[in-house]
């Protein structure tokens, strides 16, 4: 009571009770500190600085929970559990390429169970040469140009400016003539040497056209043998579609389709040859399926021949892969139907 008194006295004289609160604390002009993000603040010499208004007592609890969070080393577990809180539970892992993996509607074997092959293969001593004929069918090349992917199609049109920046319209149409000369060049002398069954001669490639190529295919042409087909067209009856197969032969022992590519630069993965083992398997669909021709065939080979005559590099594909190619093949086709 005597204390209610007591202030009741002060209050009635202005100045005096703030004056018992004040001075204690103020009767040495002492630099206050308070906590801020990068440095510290006085208030005699920062005046109106806006980081007085905030909470400092809010503001040291946030920042002495973020540096005494993290006390010990992380673990995955941990790693895992924060992600967790953060982000929510991580998807389902979706392989790459699904889309091929994906199985087609029209689905065909590879290999025709219903086709009857002789027990003793035929032993003819000419390869078979079927002429191909114009029809409405769709071609190999035709179903694989025009379904393209539009990464393998940007990078087709990139080389395609490039060579025409260099080369000009007319420079480049006439590059691309030699170009395909020269591989009709190189597809007849392999037919040549398979018909007369001897090394490609001197002769046949004095003029350097295709010398190098001849050049770098001969230590595949020795695992060569029992030609049994050389440009003979093959059509897939069921499915509808043509081709033009370069050679079915014996690799090594294996029966394969087998396709003759040149190239100016290095392709020593099968990767690299883009679409050529679809090419290829198509091609091995197609003879399963076609009566001209009394086998079946279950392997393939891409042979990437070069002009400057470095061995070429032949690239096998075993009766697994062929069956994955074929796959990707019956998913373009469909594709390519049902666009047209």
């Amino acid at each position: 009571l005597v204390r209610m008194k007591f202030l009741q006295l002060l209050s009635r004289k202005p100045g005096k009770l703030g004056m018992l609160f004040q001075v204690p604390f103020c009767h040495k002009q002492l630099p206050s500190l308070c906590l801020a993000t990068s440095t510290c603040l006085y208030s005699k010499k920062k005046k109106g600085n806006s980081y007085e208004q905030v909470d400092q007592e809010k503001y040291k609890n946030l920042v002495c929970s973020v540096t005494s969070y993290k006390t010990s080393a992380q673990t995955p577990e941990t790693i895992l559990e924060e992600d967790n809180l953060l982000y929510g539970p991580p998807d389902k892992h979706r392989p790459l390429g699904k889309a091929e993996t994906k199985t087609p509607k029209n689905w065909v074997p590879l290999i025709n169970p219903t086709k009857k092959t002789p027990l003793l293969n035929r032993d003819s001593s000419l390869p078979t040469k079927i002429p191909l004929q114009k029809t409405d069918m769709p071609s190999v090349t035709r179903v694989l140009q025009q379904t393209m992917s539009p990464q393998q199609s940007f990078y087709l049109e990139r080389w395609r400016q490039k060579m025409i920046l260099e080369l000009g319209q007319d420079g480049f149409a006439e590059y691309s003539r030699k170009l395909f000369l020269q591989g009709e060049l190189f597809h007849a002398a392999l037919e040549s040497i398979f018909l007369s069954e001897e090394v490609a001669t001197k002769e046949e490639g004095e003029d350097g056209v295709i010398s190098g190529y001849l050049s770098s295919v001969q230590h595949v042409l020795k695992d060569i043998s029992e030609v049994k087909a050389l440009e003979s067209a093959v059509q897939h009856e069921a499915l509808q579609y043509l081709g033009l197969v370069d050679c079915v032969a014996k690799y090594r022992g294996q029966l394969c389709v087998i396709d003759w590519k040149t190239s100016e630069k290095p392709k020593p993965f099968l990767k690299n040859t883009f679409d050529n083992p679809l090419q290829v398997a198509a091609y091995i669909g197609a003879i399963n399926h076609d009566a001209n021709y009394d086998f079946q065939v279950s392997c393939g080979l891409v042979v990437v021949a070069y002009k400057n005559g470095s061995p070429a590099h032949p690239h096998f594909m075993d009766p697994g892969l062929c069956s994955q190619y074929w796959n990707k093949w019956l998913l373009r086709l469909e594709e390519y139907t049902g666009r047209n």
